[in-house]
């Protein structure tokens, strides 16, 4: 399974969740796990999807949620699993 991890960051505002998930919906990509809060105002979530069902490369889906985050005023990173749990070892 191609896992992907997308995280989000940014000043709460309506529609960061619905954004997204249309987006993967529309892809073909399926939400595996989800987590997200808000503190004083600001968003944070993260996600780890199952790419495998999408016709795009995974450079394509990264450059597209940039974009989303952008038009919302958010950061949107999506990472490969893999590359994902190598940046984050002790």
């Amino acid at each position: 399974m191609k896992k992907t991890i997308i995280s989000v960051i940014g000043k709460d505002k309506v529609g960061i969740i619905a954004k997204v998930c249309v987006y993967l919906a529309d892809n073909n990509i399926n939400i595996l796990d989800i987590a997200q809060t808000i503190v004083n105002g600001y968003f944070n979530m993260m996600m780890v999807v199952d790419a495998n069902g999408s016709s795009k490369h995974h450079e394509t889906i990264a450059d597209d949620l940039q974009a989303i985050g952008e038009e919302l005023g958010v950061q949107i990173k999506a990472q490969q699993e893999d590359i994902f749990n190598m940046m984050h070892r002790l």
